[in-house]
């Protein structure tokens, strides 16, 4: 009886867990230590990212009437769930990063904005740049026409007032002379 409510409890909290997060990937970390996990962990605090240790078939049940129902087919064997708030492409780089350097960890599937990411895809997330970069970008980009805009106004504005001025010359000129 104590087991059936210590595994709900589990449950109840993991399922808040998916709920409350932006992202969430799958990664098996059989092979790692406990000195390694630690490590990871520690890496993926400084991305604002937790990671978690699940029982399969609690995760599965967890994952139930949340965004990322599609994650159930994946929680099979050895399997920790890293989950980000905020920034999935901080976690991303994190996980790859350390993936690179202790190859044990192996990065299954994530999930991020209603889709599926195979590990491939979940590289290519970590190879973005940041976010404020690529806000910056954008605002470049949509700055440059109106820029341009900006300029070919001050032109038509520019020549309209030298031909204003000319007009100007030559009147007060043949006024002169006349």
């Amino acid at each position: 009886m104590i087991a059936k409510t210590a595994k709900a409890e589990k449950v109840v909290a993991l399922h808040a867990k998916f709920v409350d997060a932006k992202a969430a990937i799958l990664a098996d970390y059989s092979g790692l230590n406990v000195q390694q996990l630690a490590e990871l962990r520690s890496q993926l605090r400084n991305a604002a990212v937790e990671l978690h240790v699940v029982k399969n078939t609690l995760a599965r049940r967890a994952v139930e009437e949340t965004g990322f129902v599609p994650l159930a087919d994946h929680f099979v064997g050895p399997i920790s769930v890293a989950f980000a708030q905020h920034d999935a492409v901080a976690m991303a780089k994190a996980l790859t990063e350390y993936a690179r350097k202790e190859p044990k960890l192996n990065v299954r599937v994530g999930f991020v904005e209603g889709q599926v990411l195979s590990p491939g895809q979940i590289t290519a997330l970590a190879e973005l740049p940041p976010r404020e970069v690529l806000l910056g970008r954008m605002l470049s980009s949509m700055q440059s026409p109106l820029a341009g805009l900006v300029g070919v106004l001050q032109g038509v504005l520019r020549q309209f007032l030298y031909a204003l001025q000319a007009i100007k010359d030559t009147k007060e000129q043949a006024s002169q002379e006349g």
